[in-house]
């Protein structure tokens, strides 16, 4: 392929290829050439232009195939385009020449269409340049069409639409005779040709004005015959000629000459309408012909020509746009209504017709008023439908009140507005359905009175108007929730007000049925007491309907509608009445055979209707019952199920011989009996019906053969049977496309209804499987075949064998019998049967039987497969397979493709060829590759037929079958890829374009082939690069293919390509594929663009959004999109196409696009993408903020800049988003969320001001959120304060978000302010609207969290400013005190709960939040005053502010808390208490909706129990006195209510009592949380919990209950040892240990106060008899389990061993101490070592004497350990953390009372011995690791050992010994932190009191130190450090001196002096001495002065002994004196400041 890309063709390469190569070759350079002749400079391709065009022309004439030669004409007119044009007259009359051939024969025809292609791109390209060669060329063309075949014809109409395009107004000579050759075609047989001819005449009215003035309306007529027998292509092209023409003629002005000439007038928008009306009311057969049937009114129109109109309507109405039809809504409104009236009767003359122009007619509507118009503008137009439904009301009215109720002239008139109010009720019903909560102005406004005119509509006399209203009533409450219940109320008041009248009882039930129907739609629900209501209405119409005969029927069907309807209110509202169900439903069936014989002998015609009526109601009623409560199907209510069934399967099998004796008025009751029982037989399981399996087979059979079948609908039966991927090739009209919902009707036939409402009232409630549409239930004719299709299938796999082959042979002879049309029927039904029975036996892996079964099945389905019907065919090739997957049998399999071969090289006929090729298809497809030889035939086969070009219809079903097995065969099809691929290349170069469906399926094979090769396309070997160019190649051809369902293909065949081999594919080409396509009229199309989008921008959404804004700059016009992608980008394009699709799929995908694509570009394009939110958003400002406005410019008036967003839209450029929809707003605003997320990943600057606006200096691209955040306010602003609810609740999450994000950002220009503070007015703005009192609980919830959120942030610190937000919260608690009875009654009872428990759940957070400050606020007293600091900066003026604002209300809130702490506790136990639950339910649920409220208490109890526990903490346990000996006293809990407590009246209860409920409330929930987390746990509850815990055991009453009760204890060890084992956050981890840390607490206070009254008790006894208290008791033995202490030491071991896995013997493999290096952690890491670590060394003392000695080596293992394992040299001597924790840990354990207590203490000093011994280990260079640990660290712990334990354990020689010479050692370390560090420690040895620990150090260590001290001296020191060791040295010294004795006093005076002396500087020096000698000097001078005093005697003889000091010292006291008289006051401070921080040091942890 690589020598095809050259400018000139490659001669010898292409003379050496075959012929399919050649075609392949040729397609490629022209692809090639056209790319490069866009990009080689004008001079190259003159130069060659010459040859090029030779070589062009020459391909002309070698008979080139569509693509090709479209490709080769778009190349010649580049090239003239780009070169010279003197030789583009020749290559004309070349053209004309071919086309002027008289040369007929097929082979030349290629060649005279290229000439035609040719000519018309030349034109297109070159235009006027052409002069006046265009009159002979069209003349030429117009010529050759009178004897062209379909494909020239096509091409021609192709052509001179091309022609026409370029010549623009020039070609006027022509126009006329295009005109009539065009009119020709759009009548043509071929509907290629039709909609080419379409696609001509739209090009021509640009220009020909005739079109759309004089010859309008026979341009109407033409397009009406067009539409006769059109498919759906051609009614696409058409109806968008005739609407653009009409359009064009109602806005077009005559100007100048040509007009006056033509004297044409202005058409009026009447005369449009009526002209589109005549198309819709009498069709094709115009004004004046109007034949003699048409005058008589009998034919009808078909059904074509109507739905063809009807789409013209539509695009009449969007060319004329939005705004206009805003303008003449009312008139249109008023013409389409009147197309159904009585005033033309033919729309309406049967009720099929009455149907299907309905339908019709709401399309129309639904595609204007809810495609085209705003929010505001449907607002309108739903008033102006209202005021229609008002007239047409008023009309009837009139009939009915006139005196004679029985005038026949009532009942046309009935007749004649019903249609028209269906639509009108359907249609508002519709619009208020979408707009959701922003319909709640229009309803709101009692002018417009929408709900009075719906509701009195439902008295109309006709059922279907009826409906609709229920309809209409049902689309309002799921839009508007708050508007459910008071409707449902009207209407039950209604209903029972009128029963005595028959219109009122039907349309108030089917109001009332359709209002519960919505239920499911409104998550806020309905009251649950409605429920009782409803049934007992229901019970009472049941009850009275005998009284009455005129209304037994109504009632009756009302009664059981009723009851059927709650029933999918789900078990929670039918679990109450499922008794009084299941007697009505006994009573309604006979108890015994015996009595339905007698009933059929009583009774009559009218009270068999009834009866008939009541029992499909019932059925219908357990059938709603069975499908929507499956949970309380328990085997006692199956029991009382069944009996009644045998008795319906009885009256099933009479009611044949009922309707013999009663005749025709039950023909409709018994057929919808049937189906009731069929469907409730298809959910019920068959073991129910067990007995009655055979009679209801045979019924079903009978039903399937009957003999008055007259029409099969094989479009609804089949469809289910057979599978999705054949139906898109094989069945065009079942394609899913916009027009789905007028297409239908065309669908089912000319004899058949669609479906509608009226011929099955029960559909009303059920959930609509599309959507938001009406119900379509079919009549019940068709509904029961298809449920008797079903039932078989499940019935006839469970009968017995002998039986199922009865049936089956039975079935077969039936088809035998009949004749003609009747046969068709028949074996349509049959055939569906025994598919649907072999589909159900091969889902639940049943068999077949014998072999005999499977002769009348194979006979059935093989007979089908020769079907004319193509969708039978398409069935029984399925069953065909699924009969051999049944079989499950190799031979039997190879046997069926061994027929379907025979046939296949047999016969020559169409039908047979496409049935068995399917066949093949489908056998490969249920049974994977069924062998390779069976492969190598089929495909051969399949190659065969491909090619057959006589028949179309064979070549699609043998490739979609070739496609099918390709797919099924996986690797083992890599042999047949080539010749393959080869194949679908040729044909798809050859096939005419006409021939749609070959290409389609050529596509499905493309694309089964690039699947099954797989990854293997990135290869590199030629084979495989072969394989893919040609891959690529047929994408291209699929690409330029004028179907759009091809077009569909190649875009999913690139998608796969782009998966495998994402290197070869052209991005920029396919994005600009893609982009063109996206706003396509073609649905399938459109959801191709989208998936492919999805994937491409998961990988590389940057350059996709690149490739895309290029393409809209660089096209120019050829971009006619609606998306604007030009100015906002392929995002914003995105979201305009979101707000205008109405396909959920669709939708789906374009959400996931653009989620992708923000994920992966939102940071790099941040202002771009807050700039599109920002106006999707904004655009709804104008509707919703008006009252905004103000407030936001008052608020900012200096930052007037911003609040003009909300105005500015009157600056006259045009909007990017206009009116977008509530949800496309809802996604925007989700969208912020989004972004800020993505920021928080991305760079700190996003939420830093002031390095935001550096880098933005910095580089001004650079953008950082922070910037923008007026903008998000604003955002959160407009969508909190909208009308509709769900963007309410989107902008209060974004609000909440952002206050999150950036409550702790400060404003650098104002310190210690907060960049949200000046936000505040907004927020307040933005919380006020959720207050108020209609306003919806879920909003209103939101709203308490976003309030919570923003007094917890800090932001405000002025607590006037926060009284505002904080006052929103008084009033709700207000509102919510009164209890879950008061709340309103328009919502489920959950509702208020959730409510209640927002507004509870917000305090709770705000008072921890309070409690929290105060605390912090506490603390600086204690800490040094560098942190009150901070905290005053932080913004809170006074802490305790927030605190009393909530203490005004704490006493409520305590109450309201604790109340519900305990229904949570309540509702979470489990389900076998359920018995113990209070009936009447908890303080804030009913015990109905328990299950509902359930959810809103996970929500929230975490922070009420975290509240409550620091408000018991506060409050609640001070009270209890504790000399009562109180921990005695506590008692069972039981589930009273706990909130008397606080106020206790006259309850018994102690407060004691009342506080031991309360703690055990609290820590049951805690403890029931903590111990089975469940996955879906948040970190948020489980912080909060542990939070709880630790406040609660931070005073002394619960700790002493937990330290008196060991079991509880163990028990929340264990728990928390759980959290720490399943949560690996260290949050979590650190509130665990506190927890620990005070459970240890509370032991040990526990403990000392029993061993404290014990001393007092037994003082007087003898001391030995004293029991020992603690754990270990006597025998000094802990049983794990049972023991608080083992429990502890588990958790701290898991704590340290997951940090420091070196801990663990079994770990590092050696069960001594192996020095490993040490190791840093991280921060979190060392406060959990550190926490785990202070709660080891307060083990202890928990413990009896021998209980620490069991548990001593385990912890001073850990404890050594640690210090071990993280003893790092740390720069300046410091300690890590975690060292210096050890080293304080192993201070408490040293200085325990145990190591003394004469029981233990031999034992401890053996341990602590050994504990030394190992510390000096680590030193000791075992392996050489000796340099890595931190000698100071080891040091430390050595002086540690030294001051804290007894005497006796370190001053045995061995130890000593040891420990001095690390001292030793240590102080010859040079490095001098190190000499500091130990002269401090040293120090503090040499000062302990007892001489026997001191001395040994004093003697060994002194001398040396003197020596270093006289070194330095001698060195001069030149760093601090060396001052530092000084000044430490000398310390040591001055110590020694107070503690030696007086003897010895004098000589280390001595030994001092001249040291100190020799530092000093006479004045001279001083002067020029370095700073660090001048404070030698000044320090040294200083100890002089303070040691002469003290020691005068010695300090004397010194001096006298030695002259030479003396005068040294008198000269620098002069000198001091003279120089430094200033300095020694601060000299001196700096110096204590010294000591006393070296002080500090030691008290860390010595």
């Amino acid at each position: 392929m690589e020598l095809a890309h050259s400018l000139l063709l490659n001669e010898e390469a292409y003379n050496q290829l075959g012929e399919v190569q050649k075609a392949e070759f040729i397609f490629d350079w022209l692809r090639y050439l056209e790319k490069l002749l866009v990009a080689t400079s004008r001079s190259d391709v003159r130069e060659k232009q010459k040859t090029l065009v030779e070589q062009l022309l020459s391909l002309l004439n070698s008979s080139p195939g569509p693509p090709t030669r479209k490709l080769l004409a778009k190349n010649l007119a580049l090239l003239y385009s780009i070169g010279d044009t003197f030789s583009v007259y020749e290559t004309i009359d070349k053209c004309n020449d071919l086309i002027r051939s008289k040369d007929d024969s097929p082979s030349y025809l290629p060649t005279k269409l290229a000439a035609v292609v040719c000519l018309g791109s030349l034109y297109k390209k070159l235009g006027r340049i052409l002069g006046n060669t265009f009159t002979d060329t069209v003349g030429n063309i117009l010529k050759a069409m009178k004897s062209a075949e379909s494909q020239g014809r096509y091409e021609i109409m192709l052509s001179l639409q091309n022609i026409l395009n370029g010549l623009g107004a020039a070609a006027t000579p022509c126009h006329r005779d295009v005109y009539k050759a065009a009119r020709s075609c759009l009548t043509d047989r071929s509907m290629a040709v039709r909609c080419a001819a379409a696609k001509c005449l739209l090009e021509l009215q640009n220009e020909a004005v005739f079109m759309w003035s004089t010859d309008l309306d026979s341009v109407a007529t033409l397009c009406f015959k067009s539409f006769e027998g059109s498919n759906y292509d051609v009614r696409i092209s058409v109806s968008k000629l005739l609407g653009t023409v009409l359009a064009k003629a109602i806005i077009s002005k005559h100007p100048g000459a040509a007009a006056s000439r033509q004297s044409t007038r202005r058409v009026s928008l009447e005369e449009v309408l009526e002209l589109l009306g005549t198309g819709f009311l009498r069709g094709s057969s115009g004004f004046l012909r109007a034949s003699g049937d048409m005058l008589k009114g009998t034919s009808s129109v078909s059904r074509d020509v109507r739905v063809g109109v009807t789409q013209a309507y539509v695009v009449f109405i969007s060319t004329l746009g939005g705004t206009w039809l805003e303008k003449n809504f009312a008139a249109f409104l008023s013409h389409i209504l009147s197309l159904v009236s009585q005033s033309h009767p033919k729309a309406t003359q049967t009720q099929i017709d009455a149907v299907c122009s309905r339908r019709c007619v709401s399309f129309i509507l639904r595609a204007t008023v809810g495609g085209l118009l705003g929010e505001k503008a449907q607002i309108a137009a739903a008033k102006d439908i209202c005021q229609a439904i008002w007239k047409l009301k008023k009309v009837m009215d009139a009939v009915m009140s006139d005196g004679n109720l029985e005038t026949r002239l009532g009942s046309a008139d009935v007749a004649a507005s019903q249609h028209m109010l269906v639509c009108a009720l359907q249609e508002l019903g519709n619009l208020i359905h979408s707009l959701g909560t922003t319909a709640a102005p229009l309803l709101q406004d009692s002018s417009a009175g929408i709900l009075d005119n719906v509701i009195s509509v439902t008295l109309h006399p006709s059922v279907s108007v009826r409906l609709a209203a229920a309809w209409c009533l049902h689309c309002i409450a799921v839009a508007l929730p708050s508007y459910l219940t008071p409707l449902l109320d009207r209407c039950l008041e209604r209903l029972t007000v009128l029963k005595s009248s028959p219109e009122a009882v039907t349309g108030f039930s089917f109001a009332v049925a359709a209002l519960l129907g919505a239920v499911k739609h409104c998550p806020l629900g309905i009251p649950h007491g409605k429920g009782k209501i409803i049934m007992a209405l229901a019970e009472d119409l049941l009850c009275s309907a005998a009284q009455n005969s005129r209304l037994s029927a109504q009632r009756t069907q009302a009664g059981w509608l009723l009851i059927a309807a709650l029933m999918t209110l789900g078990p929670a509202f039918v679990g109450h009445h499922l008794a009084r169900v299941l007697l009505l439903w006994k009573c309604v069936f006979p108890v015994s055979p015996e009595v339905l014989e007698s009933e059929k002998s009583r009774g009559d015609s009218f009270t068999w209707q009834v009866t008939l009526e009541g029992r499909a109601g019932a059925l219908c009623a357990i059938k709603s019952f069975v499908a929507h409560c499956g949970d309380l199907l328990t085997e006692e209510v199956i029991q009382h199920l069944v009996p009644p069934l045998p008795c319906a399967v009885d009256l099933l099998t009479q009611l044949s011989s009922i309707l013999k004796t009663y005749g025709s008025p039950l023909k409709t009751p018994s057929v919808v009996y049937r189906q009731r029982l069929y469907e409730l037989l298809i959910l019920l399981s068959p073991e129910t019906y067990e007995g009655n399996l055979s009679a209801i087979l045979k019924e079903l059979a009978a039903d399937l053969t009957a003999p008055d079948i007259q029409v099969g609908a094989s479009t609804f039966l089949l469809p289910p049977l057979c599978h999705q991927d054949d139906l898109l090739i094989l069945s065009p009209l079942l394609q899913e496309t916009d027009h789905r919902f007028i297409e239908e009707q065309l669908l089912l036939g000319s004899g058949i209804a669609c479906g509608s409402l009226e011929y099955d009232p029960y559909s009303i409630y059920e959930k609509d499987v599309e959507g938001d549409s009406v119900p379509k239930p079919l009549p019940p004719t068709l509904s029961v075949t298809s449920s008797a299709v079903k039932l078989f299938g499940v019935v006839c796999a469970h009968v017995g064998e002998a039986q199922r082959l009865l049936v089956l042979e039975q079935l077969l002879d039936s088809i035998k019998h009949t004749k003609g049309a009747r046969q068709q029927v028949v074996q349509l039904h049959v055939v569906s049967a025994v598919s649907s029975f072999l589909k159900y036996v091969a889902g639940s892996k049943g068999h077949l039987g014998p072999e005999e079964v499977r002769r009348p099945v194979l006979a059935l389905v093989m007979g089908a497969l020769e079907s004319p019907n193509p969708l039978l065919r398409c069935a029984a090739a399925e069953a065909w397979a699924r009969l051999a997957q049944v079989v499950d049998d190799g031979v039997f399999t190879a046997a069926l493709a061994q027929v379907s071969f025979d046939k296949l090289k047999s016969a020559r006929d169409a039908v047979t060829r496409t049935g068995h090729s399917l066949a093949l298809g489908s056998l490969h497809r249920y049974l994977g590759g069924i062998s390779s030889q069976h492969l190598n035939s089929c495909v051969g086969i399949l190659y065969t037929l491909s090619q057959d070009s006589t028949s179309p219809d064979v070549q699609t079903w043998a490739l979609h079958s070739l496609s099918l097995i390709i797919d099924s065969s996986g690797p083992l099809y890599h042999t047949h890829a080539e010749p393959t691929l080869s194949l679908i290349i040729m044909l798809l170069l050859n096939v005419p374009p006409t021939h749609a469906e070959v290409h389609q399926s050529l596509g499905c094979c493309l694309n089964a082939l690039i699947t099954t090769l797989g990854p293997e396309l990135q290869g590199n070997s030629t084979s495989v690069s072969t394989l893919r160019s040609s891959c690529l190649l047929g994408c291209a051809v699929m690409q330029d293919n004028p179907d759009c369902l091809v077009q569909a293909q190649a875009i999913s065949c690139l998608q796969q390509l782009h998966m495998f081999a994402p290197r070869h594919v052209n991005l920029s080409s396919l994005v600009s594929c893609l982009c063109v396509n996206l706003c396509s009229p073609y649905l399938l199309l459109r959801r191709a663009v989208l998936a492919c989008l999805r994937q491409l921008v998961q990988r590389e959404a940057a350059e996709v959004s690149e490739h895309a804004v290029m393409l809209a700059k660089n096209s120019g016009e050829e971009l006619t999109l609606d998306a604007n992608i030009r100015e906002v980008g392929l995002e914003g394009a995105l979201l305009t196409l979101l707000d205008k699709e109405t396909d959920r799929k669709l939708c789906h995908d374009i959400k996931e696009t653009l989620n992708h694509m923000l994920t992966s570009m939102a940071v790099d394009k941040l202002s771009f993408w807050l700039k599109l939110c920002k106006d999707v958003l904004a655009a709804s400002a104008d509707f919703a903020a008006v009252t905004c406005v103000d407030t936001m410019q008052e608020e900012e008036g200096d930052r007037g800049d911003d609040a003009s967003v909300l105005t500015s839209r009157s600056d006259g450029r045009p909007h990017p988003f206009t009116n977008p929809r509530w949800a496309t707003r809802v996604f925007a605003a989700e969208c912020v969320c989004r972004i800020i997320t993505q920021c928080e990943n991305a760079h700190s600057a996003h939420f830093d001001v002031a390095l935001a606006q550096d880098l933005k200096k910095k580089d001004s691209r650079s953008d950082f959120l922070v910037l923008h955040l007026a903008d998000l306010i604003r955002m959160a602003f407009m969508a909190a304060t909208d009308h509709s609810d769900q963007l309410r609740l989107s902008g209060l999450e974004t609000l909440l978000v952002v206050i999150r994000r950036f409550a702790a950002i400060p404003e650098p220009e104002f310190p210690g302010h907060v960049i949200l503070e000046q936000y505040q007015a907004n927020v307040g703005a933005a919380l006020r609207p959720a207050f108020t009192s209609e306003t919806p609980p879920d909003v209103t919830a939101k709203a308490c969290q976003v309030c919570s959120a923003w007094i917890a942030s800090g932001v405000v610190s002025d607590l006037n400013d926060i009284r505002r937000v904080h006052q929103l919260l008084v009033a709700s608690l207000t509102k919510i005190q009164v209890g879950k009875e008061a709340l309103s009654h328009l919502y489920n009872e959950s509702a208020s709960t959730m409510e209640i428990l927002a507004v509870l759940k917000a305090w709770a957070e705000v008072y921890i939040i309070a409690v929290e400050r105060h605390k912090n606020h506490r603390q600086p007293l204690k800490t040094p005053p560098a942190c009150s600091e901070e905290s005053v900066g932080n913004g809170s003026i006074s802490p305790d502010g927030l605190l009393d604002l909530v203490h005004a209300d704490l006493g409520t809130l305590s109450r309201l808390w604790l109340a519900a702490l305990q229904d949570f506790a309540l509702l979470t136990l489990p389900s076998e208490f359920a018995s113990q639950l209070p009936v009447e339910g908890g303080a804030f649920y009913t015990a109905e909706t328990s299950e509902n409220a359930k959810l809103h208490y996970y929500n929230s109890w975490a922070l009420i129990l975290h509240a409550t526990a620091l408000w018991l903490t506060g409050t609640g346990f001070v009270v209890a006195d504790p000399d009562e000996g109180a921990p005695n006293l506590s008692r069972p809990v039981t589930p009273t209510s706990m909130c008397q407590g606080s106020s206790s009246g006259p309850t018994v209860k102690s407060p004691e009592d009342v506080y031991t409920e309360r703690f055990h409330l609290i820590l049951g929930i805690s403890v029931k949380f903590l111990c089975s987390l469940r996955s879906d746990a948040t970190m948020e509850s489980i912080t909060a919990c542990l939070h709880a815990l630790q406040a609660l055991l931070d005073v002394p009453w619960p700790r002493s209950k937990i330290g008196s009760d060991q079991d509880l204890g163990i028990e929340l060890l264990n728990v928390l040892h759980r959290v720490i084992l399943t949560r690996e956050s260290p949050s979590i981890q650190l509130a665990s240990l506190e927890v620990v840390r005070q459970i240890i607490c509370a032991a040990q206070e526990h403990v000392k106060e029993k061993r404290r009254s014990a001393e007092v008790d037994d003082g007087a006894a003898e001391k030995e008899t004293l029991p020992e208290f603690g754990e270990g008791k006597d025998t000094g033995g802990l049983v794990p389990g049972k023991s608080l202490v083992f429990a502890t030491l588990e958790l701290c071991v898991c704590i340290l061993v997951r940090q420091l896995p070196g801990l663990n013997p079994k770990l590092t493999g050696s069960p001594g101490v192996k020095a490993a290096k040490p190791q840093m952690l991280s921060e979190d890491g060392s406060r959990l070592v550190s926490a785990a670590l202070v709660i080891l060394s307060e083990l202890p003392a928990v413990c009896s004497p021998e209980g620490s000695i069991s548990i001593l080596p385990t912890i001073l293992y850990l404890t050594i350990g640690v210090l071990r394992e993280t003893a790092v040299k740390l720069p300046g001597g410091q300690l890590s953390s975690t060292v210096a924790a050890s080293l304080q840990a192993l201070k408490g354990i040293l200085a325990s009372p145990m190591a003394r207590a004469e029981k233990s203490h031999t034992a401890w000093t053996d341990l602590l011995r050994s504990a030394l011994t190992t510390i000096l280990d680590c030193w000791d260079p075992v392996d050489g690791t000796h340099q890595e640990l931190d000698e100071v660290s080891l040091l430390t712990a050595i002086t540690v050992f030294i001051l804290s334990t007894s005497p006796e354990v370190t001053t045995i020689p061995c130890l000593q010994k040891r420990c001095i010479e690390k001292f030793k050692a240590t102080l010859e370390i040079k490095d001098p932190m190190v000499q500091i560090k130990t002269y401090q420690l040293l120090l503090s040895i040499f000062q302990y009191p007892n001489p026997a620990v001191s001395y040994p150090y004093i003697y060994s260590l002194v001398s040396s130190i003197v020596e270093k001290l006289q070194e330095i001296d001698r060195r001069k020191p030149e760093e601090t450090t060396e001052l530092q060791i000084f000044q430490e040295g000398i310390k040591v010294l001055e110590a020694l001196v107070a503690v030696a004795e007086e003897q010895h006093r004098s000589q280390l005076v001595a030994c001092l002096l001249p040291i100190l002396i020799s530092f000093l500087l006479d004045e001279n020096a001083l002067g020029s001495a370095t700073s660090i000698m001048r404070n030698l000097h000044d320090f040294a001078l200083q100890n002089l002065m303070q040691i002469g005093p003290q020691y005068s005697s010695v300090f004397k003889s010194v001096m006298a002994s030695s002259p030479a000091l003396k005068a040294r010292l008198e000269a620098a006291i002069k000198g001091n004196q003279e120089t430094v008289k200033v300095k020694t006051p601060t000299s001196k401070h700096t110096d204590n400041s010294g000591k006393s921080s070296s002080i500090q040091l030691k008290t860390n942890f010595l």
